[in-house]
């Protein structure tokens, strides 16, 4: 499995992405901002200025269901927001 999962198309994030070049991905748990860096420039053939990244927990959750209660938890999982370099630009929907 590679570094970058899926990219964030949400409202807010392509907001950033037209007004301030950011772009958020959701990445392994394991990377690191110089691997999350160097596969975001691969993958993309951008260059890309600074990268966040913000580590989320998995919440536990409970429902009620005619079979009786069921419980679990979300996933952890880890989100980078990158910055890209001057015009560069990413179109999530070129390949639709």
């Amino acid at each position: 499995m590679g570094i970058i999962i899926k990219p964030i198309v949400t409202e807010k994030l392509t907001v950033q992405g037209e007004k301030l070049n950011r772009y958020g991905f959701i990445v392994d748990r394991e990377a690191n901002k110089l691997q999350i860096k160097a596969a975001v420039e691969q993958l993309y053939n951008v260059t890309v200025a600074d990268v966040n990244t913000v580590n989320y927990h998995g919440k536990r959750k409970a429902r009620y269901t005619k079979a009786g209660m069921l419980k679990g938890r979300t996933n952890h999982f880890k989100k980078a927001y990158v910055t890209l370099a001057g015009e560069d630009k990413i179109d999530f929907y070129a390949n639709i």
